[in-house]
Formats: structure tokens, sequence, C-alpha cells
């Protein structure tokens, strides 16, 4: 099976992709080579998700920009 390439997930499938990695790393059944390959997977990942949530940071303060409402960030429960 030929693993999709991380720059071509979407947030949902890395993060799923990701909580795998964290998955087999923690239950330890895993060969060194292969945890370290999981590790640098999973580091890849994370770097992902975290550059998609920063996309989607800035379009959100783009909208509300648009809308004349303060730019910058606030806690998604305060929405």
């Amino acid at each position: 099976m030929t693993e999709k390439p991380v720059t071509e997930m979407s947030f949902e499938e890395a993060m799923a992709a990701l909580e795998g990695v964290v998955g087999q790393l923690e239950r330890g059944e895993v060969a060194l080579e292969q945890s370290i390959a999981l590790y640098e997977r999973g580091a890849a990942l994370k770097e992902h998700c975290a550059r998609k949530l920063a996309e989607a940071e800035s379009r959100v303060e783009m909208i509300r920009a648009q809308e004349g409402k303060a730019v910058g960030t606030a806690p998604a429960e305060g929405l």
C-alpha cells in the first residue's frame, strides 16, 4: 500500500494519519527502524496540520477584516 503524500492531505486526513502514527508508536509493536520512519512521518504530519491551521486562521482574519471587525485571533468559543 502506498501512503498518500503528506502535502496532498487535507487537515482531517493528516490528523487521522497522525493519530494512527502516535498509536503505533505508543503500542511499541514496531521495529526500531520502522519507529524512526513513523516518527519522521509523524513530524511531517504535525507540521502539515500546523500549516493548515495557520492558513485557516489567516483566512478567518481576512474575512473578519472585510466585515469591518477587529483583526486578530479570538478563542473559538468566543465567536
